[in-house]
C-alpha cells in the first residue's frame, strides 16, 4: 500500500475539517464522492482527517475514513504523531480500539525501517514516544491497557530518553498497567536504563509503594540495578523522604544502605543533604553504623546536613547518633561540621551544634582555625550581620569555658563594636515602642466607652448579652495586653541589644502582630454591635474590609511578615 500523497500548499479542506472536528460522517461521504482525494489534505499541522477525528474522539468517522483510506492509519504529522498517538494522548478509548484493531491486521514488518511498513503500534513520534508511551504519560490507563492487550512487548520499548512504558507507568502510579506489564516475561538487565533509572527507581520516586511491591514481588533484582551515577533506589527514596519505600527496601536488603553513588555519597548522605528526616531515623534505625561512611570529600552525614543549612536533618542526626567521633570528624579539608557551618554562614545549625556538649569548639582546620577564628574574619570586612555577631560570641564563649588548656588563634576583635545594622535596631525598637504606645492607649480607652454605652443606673454594658459584644472585649483585651508586653520587652532592649536582637525582637514583632490583629477584630465586632441593628450593609461592609486587611498585607510580604529584616 502506498502512502497518501500530500496536497501542495494550503491546508485542510474546511468542509473536510469541519466534518471531522464534528464527527459528521454523511458530510464526509459527501465529500469523498465528489472527489477521494479530498483525504489526502491536512492542515498546517499535518493532521489528516483521521488525525482529527482521533483528536476529537469520533469512532464512527474514523472508521469511515479507513474504508476510503486506510494507509492513513500511519500517516504522521508535524510532530510525528500517528492518529493512534492522539487517541492515546486524550484519552479516546473507542478510536484507540478501532485503530488498534486494524493494526492488528496490518500487513506490516514490525522491523522494517520505512514508517509505511510499521505497524501503528510500534511507530515512534518525534520524540521516540510510541503511542503507549503517550497514553502511560497522560495517565490514560485504559487505551494503555488496551495497547498492552494488542502488543505487551512495546511495554519495553524506549523513547528518545530511554524511558520505556514501565518506567513512566511506575512514576505515575499506574497500578493496573504496571501489574500487566511485569506479569509478562522480561528482563530488567536487557533494558538500558533512563537518566532517571529503572521502573523501581521511578515508583520510589512518585511515592507508590503499591507498584515498588509489585516490582520487588516480581522482579527483586531490580534492586542491584542503578541509574547513570550509580545511585540505587534507596538513594531515591532517601532523597524525597519517602518512609514507607525506604522501609521496604531495608527489609528486602539491608545493605543497600551502605552502596554508595558515582560520589561515594550513601542514602544517609541523600537523607541528610535534602533534610529527609523520616528516611535519616528508618535508615539510623536499620543501619545505626552507616552514620560512619564518609563520601569522596571525607565527609560525614553531619558535614552533608550543614553544607545544605538542612538544620532539622541536623538536629534529627544529633538526636540519634551517638558517638561523639563523628560529629567532630574532620573531612579532606580538615574541617569538621562546625567549621563548614562557621564558613558558610549557616548560624542556625552552627548553634545546634553548639549546644551539643559533644561538639568540640576546640578543633583546628588545616589553617589552625578554630570556628570561632573562621566567623571573626568577617567581622573584619564590615559583612558579618546580627545572627553572625551572636554565633561569633556564642562561639568564643565556649572556647573560653572549654578550650583553656590549647593554644588557639588569638582574638583579633575587640568588644561590642556597632556594625551598620545597629542603627536599624534603634529604629525599630523605637517604632515597636510607639506602635504599641498606641495600640495600648487606644485599647485601654475602648474599654471605657464600651459599644452601645452603659445603663446609667447599674453601670452595667448595654449589649453585655450580645455575642458579638464578647468577642469585642476578648479581642480588645488581648490587643491592649499584647502590647503592654512589647512596651515593657522594648524598654529592656539596651541591657543587651545583641542578644535581644536575636532572641526577643522576633516575638516583639509576632506580639506587635498579634496587637494589631486584636484592634481590628474589636472594631468588627464593635460595628456590628453598633450599626447592623439598624443598618445591616455598611456594618457587613466594615467587617469584609477587615477581614481582607490582614490578607492583603500577606499577599503584599509573604513569609516576610512574620520575621524581622536584620
Amino acid at each position: 500500500m502506498a502512502a497518501a500523497e500530500e496536497p501542495a500548499g494550503g491546508g485542510m479542506d474546511p468542509a473536510l475539517y469541519k466534518a471531522a472536528t464534528q464527527g459528521c460522517v454523511r458530510s464526509l461521504r459527501q465529500l469523498v464522492v465528489k472527489d477521494v482525494k479530498i483525504l489526502n489534505s491536512k492542515t498546517p499541522q499535518g493532521n489528516t482527517a483521521l488525525h482529527v477525528a482521533a483528536l476529537y474522539g469520533h469512532p464512527n468517522f474514523a472508521r469511515e475514513v479507513l474504508k476510503v483510506s486506510e494507509e492513513l492509519l500511519v500517516a504522521k504529522n508535524a510532530d510525528g504523531d500517528t492518529p493512534l498517538h492522539l487517541a492515546a494522548r486524550n484519552g479516546k478509548v473507542k478510536v484507540a480500539e478501532l485503530i488498534i484493531s486494524r493494526a492488528q491486521a496490518w500487513p506490516a514488518d514490525l522491523n522494517a525501517d520505512d514508517a509505511v511498513l510499521k505497524s501503528p503500534l510500534i511507530i515512534a513520534n518525534g520524540n521516540g514516544n510510541t503511542p503507549l508511551h503517550e497514553a502511560v504519560l497522560h495517565q490514560n490507563n485504559a487505551v494503555a491497557l488496551k495497547l498492552l492487550d494488542a502488543d505487551s512487548k512495546r511495554a519495553h520499548d524506549l523513547n528518545d530518553k530511554n524511558e520505556s512504558p514501565l518506567d513512566m507507568a511506575a512514576r505515575e502510579g499506574l497500578v493496573q498497567v504496571v501489574r500487566k506489564i511485569v506479569n509478562v516475561p522480561w528482563v530488567p538487565t536487557d533494558f538500558i536504563q533512563s537518566v532517571g533509572g529503572t521502573a523501581l527507581h521511578q515508583a520510589v520516586l512518585g511515592g507508590h509503594t503499591r507498584i515498588v511491591e509489585i516490582l520487588l514481588d516480581k522482579h527483586p533484582e531490580l534492586l542491584d540495578l542503578t541509574d547513570p551515577d550509580s545511585n540505587n533506589a534507596l538513594h531515591y527514596a532517601a532523597q524525597k523522604d519517602r518512609k514507607r519505600e525506604v522501609e521496604i527496601l531495608l527489609k528486602k536488603r539491608t545493605e543497600l544502605a551502605y552502596k554508595p553513588n558515582s560520589q561515594k555519597q550513601t542514602p544517609l548522605h541523600i537523607a541528610a543533604h535534602q533534610g529527609s528526616t523520616d528516611a535519616i531515623r528508618a535508615l539510623l534505625r536499620h543501619c545505626s553504623d552507616v552514620a560512619e561512611m564518609v563520601d569522596s570529600y571525607g565527609q560525614n552525614a553531619f558535614h552533608a546536613s550543614v553544607t545544605s543549612g538542612k538544620a532539622n536533618a541536623l538536629r534529627c542526626l544529633l538526636r540519634h547518633v551517638r558517638p561523639a567521633d563523628l560529629l567532630n570528624r574532620v573531612d579532606g579539608n580538615g574541617n569538621t561540621p562546625l567549621h563548614i557551618a562557621a564558613k558558610m554562614g549557616h548560624v542556625h545549625s552552627a548553634l545546634l551544634l553548639l549546644k551539643d556538649r559533644r561538639v568540640d569548639p576546640c578543633v583546628l582546620d588545616k589553617d589552625n582555625q578554630t570556628a570561632r577564628s573562621l566567623v571573626e574574619k568577617k567581622l573584619h570586612t564590615g559583612l558579618m550581620d546580627t545572627y553572625e555577631m551572636y554565633l561569633w560570641k556564642q562561639l568564643k564563649r565556649q572556647e573560653f569555658i572549654r578550650c583553656r588548656k590549647q593554644q588557639l588563634p588569638p582574638l583579633t576583635f575587640g568588644g561590642d563594636s556597632r556594625t551598620s545594622s545597629h542603627k536599624y535596631f534603634e529604629r525599630s525598637v523605637e517604632t515597636y515602642i510607639l506602635v504599641a504606645t498606641l495600640i495600648a492607649t487606644v485599647t485601654f480607652a475602648a474599654t471605657f466607652t464600651m459599644p452601645g454605652g452603659y445603663d446609667q443606673t447599674k453601670g452595667i454594658a448595654l449589649h453585655g448579652h450580645n455575642t458579638a459584644f464578647k468577642i469585642f472585649v476578648i479581642s480588645n483585651t488581648v490587643a491592649m495586653c499584647s502590647s503592654i508586653v512589647v512596651v515593657y520587652c522594648f524598654i529592656w532592649a539596651w541591657k543587651n541589644p545583641l542578644k535581644f536582637k536575636v532572641d526577643k525582637l522576633l516575638w516583639g514583632h509576632r506580639l506587635t502582630m498579634i496587637a494589631g490583629l486584636g484592634m481590628l477584630v474589636s472594631l468588627m465586632a464593635a460595628v456590628y454591635i453598633t450599626v447592623a441593628p439598624t443598618s445591616r450593609w455598611p456594618a457587613y461592609v466594615v467587617i469584609a474590609i477587615g477581614m481582607s486587611t490582614p490578607v492583603a498585607v500577606v499577599l503584599m510580604l509573604g513569609k516576610e511578615v512574620m520575621f524581622v529584616p536584620l
